[in-house]
């Protein structure tokens, strides 16, 4: 199984792309681990990486295309893939397909995930994060027994810049810009399937395992 995930940020693309890990035996290939493990052991674009990233600067196409042909060509990626947060513009979907045909392989199929921007909203400016342990939690889908404090170590829970709405409201623009019109680019080399990302966790897999069933006919 060699898969893309879609979909904007909150939509649940790393739990579905855990879900295909586990049923294929494929390696879930996420740009978020790939950046911070190349910065944390200073590889050369480990480097290069950082260098964007000190400056709250997004990290170039054709660097992440680099990392990412890096990452791909490890060996417990020969028997399959399912990127998560890649490819997020026209250039990087270029680059990955000049990737695979290096190394004379193709994708299977993209799976986005569609969730209407209010409810990522809600999913996202709702998320509070432990300062001690890093325990996630939700004001109204998985709250704490104590306001304000963790369930685990009584640590102080918080809002994370990156989730405060105003922030998620960016993060949303950028993605409708750059990554969404991705939709169109593999709709017509007839890889796309569109999964309705609006329900619990077992709702959604259900949906995806059903466009599998499908693929797999």
């Amino acid at each position: 199984m060699r898969a893309v995930f879609l979909g904007p940020p909150g939509a649940g693309k790393g739990t579905q792309a855990k879900f295909l890990e586990e049923r294929y035996k494929a390696c879930q290939v996420s740009t978020g681990e790939i950046l911070r493990k190349a910065v944390r052991e200073q590889t050369p674009l480990g480097r290069k990486a950082a260098k964007h990233i000190d400056k709250g600067k997004l990290v170039p196409d054709d660097l992440m295309v680099k990392l990412v042909a890096e990452r791909l060509r490890e060996e417990d990626c020969k028997k399959g893939f399912v990127l998560d947060g890649f490819p997020r513009t026209k250039a990087q979907a270029d680059g990955l397909e000049a990737i695979l045909r290096d190394v004379g392989s193709r994708l299977d199929c993209v799976f986005s995930i569609q969730v209407p921007r209010g409810i990522i909203i809600q999913r996202l400016a709702g998320r509070r994060t432990c300062k001690r342990c890093g325990t996630l939690y939700h004001v109204l889908f998985n709250p704490s027994k104590r306001e304000g404090v963790c369930d685990r170590c009584g640590g102080e829970l918080y809002q994370r810049d990156d989730d405060r709405e105003e922030t998620i409201t960016a993060r949303l623009d950028v993605y409708e810009t750059q990554t969404a019109p991705l939709t169109d680019y593999y709709r017509k080399q007839g890889l796309l399937r569109e999964i309705d990302g609006v329900g619990s966790v077992e709702e959604i897999r259900g949906r995806l395992f059903q466009a599998l069933r499908e693929i797999e006919a």
